[in-house]
């Protein structure tokens, strides 16, 4: 007899956010293997079937139920002008968990100050149908042109302006760029199929799946902290460390001491562990965590 046909199609991106959506979902329970040519994954879930295509093109397959959910950024969404149901935010990329933008850019040496001073100029863009909305509504006349890759080196040779995407400049400034304006704030959203959707079985599987995803999320910039402590000084403890929020509190088999365990930021260890060893804590633990679910 032949396997049940899985519940979900998944769409993933392809290209930049491929492997750190792979460890996303591997910190949420599910492992997604792949190989070089392939563009099918295999996910150890009998109730997942997916494809690895452009991040471009997964809010068209979605709305067009190929998918019945996927993952790509709120950019190509409104690129697309995609109508899909948008599940939730999952801020993350290739190298950070910061949000990116679409920026308007002119070269450092440009007499350009603001949008408006490029009327009658050329710019260059993958985020082509966005850019043109952009300038209509400021009631620019621009020509805008699509892009196929390494736009920031397209000025001021070829055009007069890009918009191109970023997160910390780094590359705007090594290519000598100036951001004139923001276009677009963007990060990657899990989205589903409007059919999908309504058919409670899958929406039962995609809310688990967001749920997850958030929880291994939450989990990347949190550790677990667990020591044990005179029971003295347990007030101390949590009035000075406000960090400490909620801790989870046991007795120990002497009547004097307790164990004390909880979740902190992980920006914030280095600072706690001195002043919790100082008040007299001992045995001191920080383990990492795969998910943090409210």
């Amino acid at each position: 007899m032949p396997d049940a046909a899985p519940l979900l199609m998944l769409g993933l991106p392809k290209g930049s956010l491929e492997e750190s959506t792979k460890n996303l979902f591997a910190k949420a329970g599910w492992k997604i293997s792949t190989n070089s040519r392939s563009y099918r994954p295999s996910i150890d879930d009998p109730e997942l079937d997916g494809r690895f295509v452009r991040a471009q093109e997964v809010s068209r397959y979605v709305e067009h139920g190929f998918f019945d959910c996927g993952l790509t950024g709120y950019d190509w969404i409104q690129e697309n002008n995609s109508d899909v149901v948008d599940v939730c935010d999952l801020i993350y990329s290739k190298v950070s968990a910061l949000k990116s933008r679409w920026v308007l850019c002119v070269p450092e040496s440009s007499s350009v100050k603001t949008a408006h001073d490029l009327a009658g100029k050329r710019v260059a863009t993958e985020l082509l149908n966005t850019t043109k909305r952009y300038f209509d509504q400021l009631g620019v006349k621009v020509e805008v042109e699509f892009s196929w890759g390494a736009t920031e080196v397209k000025v001021p040779d070829l055009v007069d302006a890009i918009v191109d995407i970023t997160e910390t400049g780094s590359s705007l400034r090594a290519n000598k760029l100036r951001i004139v304006d923001t276009i677009l704030e963007t990060n990657t959203k899990l989205i589903a199929n409007k059919q999908s959707w309504a058919n409670p079985a899958k929406r039962k599987k995609i809310e688990t799946i967001a749920l997850l995803l958030r929880g291994a999320l939450e989990a990347g910039s949190k550790v677990g902290l667990k020591m044990n402590l005179p029971k003295s000084a347990l007030e101390a403890v949590v009035k000075s460390l406000p960090a400490l929020r909620n801790p989870t509190i046991s007795q120990l088999s002497s009547p004097d001491w307790i164990a004390l365990e909880t979740i902190i930021d992980e920006s914030v260890v280095r600072e706690i562990i001195p002043q919790l060893k100082a008040l007299g804590a001992e045995g001191i633990v920080e383990y990492p965590l795969n998910k943090v679910v409210y």
